[in-house]
């Protein structure tokens, strides 16, 4: 049986709580989540309780800030013309949008909204609070080779494509 560690590729049933337990996020609506094991493609307080496990275990880890998504950070706030929003229909306060920057794509959160100007938020929604998440392994493999070289799984076709 292999069990998880550095170069395995994982996939897990997942169930993302804020600290209230309400759900954020989960493989009921996105389907299970696929990931090489050791790159910090998941929270880093997630990687270290998988590591070592192996397919049918169940993990709960309730995980502070640091070893979820991060503190809050008040730079991250920023306010915007209110004709920048001219394009949005019906804005409204904890609207989410994807909001472009010189460096890519950014999911915001409209905070507040004045006559003149849009306070938006580009923190993780969960930022600075403990994240609760319960997985169930339901498979592990080794990495193939050129997966480890780019840091992230390859999702092959159905049927041995």
């Amino acid at each position: 049986i292999m069990n998880i560690e550095k170069n395995t590729v994982v996939e897990l049933d997942y169930k993302l709580m804020d600290e209230d337990g309400q759900v954020w996020e989960s493989s009921a609506e996105g389907g299970p989540w696929v990931y090489l094991h050791g790159y910090g493609e998941v929270m880093p307080g997630l990687e270290k309780e998988l590591t070592g496990k192996a397919i049918g275990q169940k993990v709960k880890v309730e995980l502070p800030p640091n070893e979820a998504y991060g503190e809050y950070e008040d730079d991250l706030r920023t306010e915007v013309p209110r004709e920048a929003f001219a394009e949005v229909e019906n804005l409204c306060e904890g609207m989410r949008l994807a909001a472009e920057s010189s460096d890519g794509v950014h999911a915001v959160v409209v905070r507040e909204i004045h006559d003149d100007k849009v306070v938006i938020d580009a923190n993780h929604p969960l930022a600075g609070q403990t994240g609760k998440v319960e997985v169930k392994i339901l498979s592990v493999r080794k990495a193939e080779d050129d997966e480890v070289a780019h840091g992230h799984v390859h999702q092959h076709g159905k049927c041995g494509e």
